[in-house]
């Protein structure tokens, strides 16, 4: 038997247990440089790992981050040597996402670190951080939730979602794991 859904009261959200580490400003002057030059076309990808360090990111040599991508709080994120971040990847990191060597986030891939309590009538939110080990990749158009772990070298397959962890090697696509 199934419990009846929860009745919702959202006007009662208070976004309890949420911290979003940097006051207004801080939060302002990123969305501004997010919107204006980390997102567009025309700002160097060379730039964007500079930009993202000036704002508290913790990234490492030799990433490419392609145009388009949205990464939420860059002080909530740590990114390794080598790392691949494709074009219209949106890193959702209400928690930390950590991404570490030799990791491939390709075309409009969505790491998303937020939720909330289904059984929360005011809709609390249920965050959990993220961590994608060495050497693997999550392909185009994946989602990978709050609180999972991709193992080293596994594979979240294009448009696949991965809702819990991954073992190292595993492969999980659309229609499963194997």
């Amino acid at each position: 038997m199934t419990a009846p859904p929860a009745e919702r009261r959202l006007r009662g959200f208070t976004g309890a247990g949420y911290d979003k580490q940097r006051g207004l400003l801080a939060q302002a002057a990123w969305f501004a440089a997010l919107n204006v030059l980390f997102v567009k076309w025309w700002f160097p990808a060379r730039w964007r790992p500079a930009l993202l360090r000036a704002f508290g990111a913790r990234v490492g040599e030799r990433v490419l981050i392609r145009h388009r991508v949205r990464v939420h709080w860059p002080w909530k994120l740590t990114v390794g040597d080598d790392v691949w971040i494709g074009e219209g990847a949106w890193l959702v990191n209400l928690e930390p996402v950590t991404i570490e060597h030799d990791v491939c986030v390709s075309q409009e891939a969505v790491l998303c670190t937020g939720s909330h309590l289904r059984t929360s009538p005011t809709f609390e939110y249920d965050n959990a951080p993220i961590r994608l080990e060495r050497g693997s990749w999550v392909a185009a158009r994946a989602l990978v939730l709050r609180g999972v772990t991709v193992g080293a070298g596994a594979v979240v397959g294009a448009g696949a979602v991965a809702h819990r962890d991954l073992p190292p090697g595993a492969v999980h696509t659309a229609g499963g794991s194997r």
